[in-house]
């Protein structure tokens, strides 16, 4: 398998996690949401946000947005669970389209974080690397957060694999995604 393979995976798999948190999201009340929880970001609101606010800076600078420090800074939480699915969704599908359309040498390439003093550079495979670690480990807070909730957190794991088709099936088709695309060069 090669690094762009491994990257497309990654990608369906974070956004297949998030698909899955939002529809238990769903059932959790407003006031849920907000709650005090044990975390880093305490509270399902504080921590989903977070990671909606850092996937809006790196994404945006994978796509050579203009303006991303500017645009963090400005960033408005969801108010609700309803509110941060849509755009949780419209993020993870600007990833995965990102990621479908990466190659190796793109995977290879150098891309600009610009910092309040400085312009970090770092390969893509790295910022990816990254991010993917970064949504994995705050999503994982969200989801013992939601575990003392009456919501029952969702399995988030279950995608990496190509033997495991049968456990995202039906996830799959409902996201519009073929796993003969998700996983050709894996």
């Amino acid at each position: 398998m090669d690094l762009s393979g491994y990257l497309r995976i990654q990608a369906h798999a974070n956004a297949l996690s998030n698909h899955r948190l939002g529809a238990a999201l769903a059932a959790l009340p407003d006031a849920d949401w907000h709650a005090p929880r044990t975390g880093f970001f305490p509270s399902l609101a504080r921590t989903l946000n977070h990671i909606l606010a850092i996937d809006g800076y790196y994404i945006g600078a994978l796509h050579g947005d203009a303006g991303l420090v500017e645009a963090y800074d400005a960033f408005a939480p969801a108010a609700t669970a309803a509110a941060w699915q849509p755009r949780q969704q419209a993020s993870d599908r600007r990833l995965v389209a990102f990621c479908d359309a990466l190659d190796a040498g793109r995977a290879d390439a150098w891309v600009d974080l610009p910092r309040r003093d400085h312009v970090q550079r770092d390969r893509v495979a790295h910022v990816l690397a990254h991010l993917f670690n970064h949504q994995t480990h705050h999503r994982g807070q969200a989801h013992a957060m939601l575990s003392a909730t009456d919501v029952a957190p969702p399995q988030l794991d279950e995608f990496m694999m190509p033997s495991e088709a049968h456990l995202r099936s039906a996830e799959m088709r409902a996201l519009g995604w073929d796993e003969a695309h998700v996983y050709a060069r894996a």
